[in-house]
């Protein structure tokens, strides 16, 4: 299986890299750096699969792609 694709960008009014999963409703962290930011998301990427494992919530296969891979076929 293929990994779900992770957003990080910079954000003013948490004066913080965030990274998120969009396939992952509400599955996003925060860090000083962008990759403390990414490596906080694989924490809450794990939390988030184990929950919706207990909870028996339907985990959505990875299908964001980002709008320049959609154009361009890759």
């Amino acid at each position: 299986m293929k990994d779900y694709h992770i957003n990080v960008f910079w954000n003013d009014e948490d004066d913080a890299y965030i990274a998120d999963i969009p396939d992952l409703e509400f599955c996003s962290a925060f860090g000083a750096t962008p990759e403390e930011a990414v490596r906080e998301l694989g924490i809450a990427r794990e939390l988030w699969l184990e929950v919706a494992r207990e909870t028996g919530k339907p985990i959505p296969p990875p299908r964001y792609r980002p709008a320049i891979y959609v154009a361009t076929g890759g």
